[in-house]
C-alpha cells in the first residue's frame, strides 16, 4: 500500500456509514444507524411516492429516511403557503417526532460503542486510531489531511481525540462554537525551542468537514451552533433546552436535509461544506481515498467526477462490499480507469486487516530528523564521542533523501 504521508501531495479521506458499521461490529457486534424509511401518517401516500421519485432520481431503487424528511419539509412549506394551518401543524409535529427518533438512533449507535465490554471497546478504538493515523501522519511540508464524512455521528471526532489529532473545522469558539463562513486558511504552528525563523507546522493536524451535518449541530435563529452533546448520550432533548438555544427542538437539528423554513437558510451550511469538498479534491496532484462510502449520494459523486477530469488526480475506493451496486456503476460510468483503484472484498475492506496489515503505519517526520542533524553539525554538537550515533543516522538521512526525491 502507498505511504500516503510520503508520496501524496494533497490527500483527502471520505468516510461513509461503513466506518461506523465496522467499528460498531468490533465493539458490540451490531451495526450503526440505518437509513431505513420511517412511516408518516399525514399525507402518507404522497410522501412515500415523492420519496421514491427522489431516490430514483439519485440512482437508488427505494427511498430512505433522508428522502422522506426532505419531501416532508417541502410539503410543509407548501401547506404553509396555502394557509392549510391544521394539516401543517399536524405534519410539523409528526416531522419533529420522526427526526427526534432518528437523532436518538444515532446516539444509540454511539452509546453501543461507548458502553461495550472493555476489551472489545478498546480493540475497536485501537483499530480506529490506527486507521486515522495512517492518513493523518503527514510530513511538515505536505498539505493537511482533509477528512470528509457523510455520517451524523461523532465517531471520527472521538477517534481523532484518542489519537491526539487536532481537528479544524468551520466552528469557532469554546462553550458553544459557531459555524463561520469565513474559514480563511487557519492552521496550527509552533516555534521550535532555540530555532529562529518561520514557525513549523504542528504535526497531527487535520481538517474535518461533515458534509451532511451532525447530530450536535443546531440552528439558532440565523446561526449554526455546535452544542455540548456527550458521545452516546441517552437523549438529545435535555441538551436542546439550554438557555442560549431559545427553545430549539428536533426540527432545528442540522442533519441533512435540514429542516429550516426557507430555501436560503436550508442551503446555507451545506453549500459552504461542499465548497470545501470541491476545493480540496478538484486540484492537481490530489488523491481521494474513500472508505465505507457506497456512492449513493449523487451530489458527492458529481464532485468526484469533476475531480477525475484533472489527469493528475487519483481515486482510491476501499469497501467491504457493494450493497447497492453503486461503486462499480460509478467506476464503469466514469471511464477514468487509469485514475481509479478499487479495493473491495472482505479482506481488504475489513477495517482491522486494513489498519493493521495494509495501511502504512504513522510516519516519522524525516524533515524534522534531518533538520536536527544539520543543526547538530552546525552548532558543533556532534562530537567524536557520538560518532556511532552519527553513523547510525546516516542510513536515515539517505532514506529521507530518497523519499523526498520520490515525493517530488
Amino acid at each position: 500500500m502507498v505511504d500516503f504521508s510520503i508520496s501524496v501531495r494533497n490527500l483527502s479521506l471520505l468516510c461513509g456509514s461503513g466506518i461506523t458499521n465496522a467499528v460498531s461490529f468490533l465493539a458490540d457486534g451490531s451495526g450503526g444507524t440505518t437509513m431505513a424509511a420511517s412511516s408518516f401518517t399525514t399525507y402518507k401516500n404522497e410522501i412515500e411516492e415523492a420519496a421514491k421519485k427522489s431516490a430514483k432520481a439519485s440512482g437508488r431503487d427505494s427511498g430512505n429516511i433522508e428522502d422522506q424528511i426532505r419531501t416532508a419539509n417541502d410539503l410543509l412549506r407548501g401547506l404553509k403557503i396555502l394557509n392549510k394551518n391544521t394539516e401543517a401543524e399536524s405534519l410539523e409535529k409528526e416531522l419533529n417526532t420522526i427526526i427526534s427518533a432518528f437523532a436518538k438512533s444515532i446516539l444509540e449507535s454511539e452509546k453501543a460503542i461507548a458502553t461495550a465490554a472493555d476489551d472489545k471497546r478498546e480493540n475497536a478504538y485501537s483499530v480506529l486510531v490506527n486507521f486515522l493515523l495512517s492518513f493523518a501522519s503527514r510530513k511538515g511540508n505536505r498539505e493537511r489531511l482533509n477528512i470528509f464524512t457523510t455520517n451524523y455521528d461523532r465517531l471520527i471526532e472521538v477517534g481523532a481525540e484518542l489519537a491526539g489529532i487536532h481537528l479544524m473545522d468551520r466552528f469557532v469558539g469554546t462553550m458553544m462554537p459557531i459555524f463561520r463562513s469565513s474559514r480563511l486558511n487557519l492552521d496550527i504552528h509552533y516555534n521550535p525551542p532555540g530555532i529562529r525563523g518561520e514557525p513549523r507546522y504542528l504535526e497531527g493536524v487535520a481538517r474535518l468537514t461533515k458534509l451532511h451535518g451532525s447530530v450536535d449541530w443546531v440552528q439558532n435563529e440565523d446561526e449554526i451552533r455546535r452544542i455540548g452533546l456527550p458521545f452516546g448520550a441517552d437523549n438529545i432533548v435535555p441538551y436542546l433546552n439550554a438557555p442560549g438555544l431559545k427553545g430549539a427542538d428536533a426540527l432545528k437539528l442540522m442533519i441533512y436535509p435540514n429542516s429550516a423554513k426557507d430555501r436560503e437558510t436550508a442551503e446555507y451550511p451545506y453549500v459552504e461544506l461542499f465548497r470545501d469538498f470541491a476545493a480540496a479534491i478538484c486540484r492537481p496532484n490530489s488523491t481521494l481515498v474513500t472508505y465505507g462510502y457506497g456512492f449513493g449520494d449523487e451530489h458527492i459523486n458529481r464532485v468526484i467526477h469533476d475531480m477525475l477530469t484533472i489527469p493528475s488526480t487519483h481515486l482510491v475506493v476501499i469497501s467491504f462490499n457493494d450493497p447497492i451496486g453503486r461503486i462499480l456503476q460509478f467506476y464503469y460510468k466514469s471511464a477514468h480507469y487509469a485514475q481509479m483503484s478499487v479495493l473491495m472484498g472482505s479482506n481488504l475492506g475489513d477495517i482491522t486487516n486494513l489498519a493493521n496489515d495494509y495501511l502504512p503505519k504513522s510516519a516519522i517526520d524525516r524533515t524534522t530528523i534531518r533538520m536536527s542533524e544539520l543543526l547538530q553539525h552546525r552548532m558543533g554538537a556532534a562530537s567524536s564521542a557520538s560518532s556511532t550515533s552519527v553513523t547510525a543516522t546516516s542510513s536515515t538521512t539517505t532514506t529521507s533523501t530518497s523519499q523526498s526525491t520520490f515525493a517530488k
